[in-house]
């Protein structure tokens, strides 16, 4: 079965690393607060409820892929695939998760959230640097592959222009080694 993805183009390619710039799209985002793993649990049931019919008129949205999560230090109001955003209010975590709607969407045509919490928002054209890997998305591996990521994109000459964000394509249930997970950086345009 496939699953729809953000439309993107690859500009450069290393190993487990690319470049790639992302096409406008329109997401579904909830901010929670918590550790990260509770978080993303907790927005996740708040997003889906909202495509499995928790909207007015009760419509059923696509899933897609990746669930997004991103950490920005920096207070925030309610900005930020599904993308999961961390954020400091008042010295407390609060993470901002995405699902990002299916591209045949406009975002007058989408479903009205009936539920506070879910937020629809455009997002606009990105060029994002990436590196990709298998198995669980722990903390520490997420740490460590956001370092690479640090790493690549300092070799390669390129300007990060936003946070860190955690991007998971599988259910919970798919087995480690078939998991795709990803970290991310906004980079500035390549030229």
């Amino acid at each position: 079965m496939s699953i729809e993805q953000p439309k993107y183009t690859v500009l450069s390619s290393s190993a487990h690393r690319e470049v790639r710039q992302y096409e406008a799209r329109i997401v579904a985002e909830t901010f929670v607060e918590g550790t990260r793993e509770k978080a993303l649990s907790e927005a996740f049931s708040i997003l889906a409820s909202y495509i499995f019919g928790g909207n007015e008129p009760a419509a059923r949205v696509a899933m897609t892929s990746p669930v997004t999560q991103s950490q920005d230090l920096e207070q925030i109001a309610m900005t930020a695939q599904v993308l999961q955003q961390m954020a400091k209010r008042d010295d407390s975590p609060y993470w901002v998760v995405q699902f990002t709607m299916p591209a045949s969407y406009r975002i007058e045509d989408l479903p009205r959230p009936t539920d506070a919490r879910v937020r629809l928002r455009e997002v606009p054209a990105s060029t994002l640097a990436v590196v990709r890997f298998s198995g669980r998305a722990r903390s520490k591996t997420l740490l460590d592959k956001e370092k690479e990521l640090r790493e690549f994109i300092e070799r390669e000459s390129l300007e990060p222009i936003g946070e860190v964000s955690y991007a998971f394509y599988n259910p919970p249930y798919t087995l480690p080694p078939f998991r795709r997970n990803e970290v991310w950086i906004e980079v500035t345009p390549m030229r």
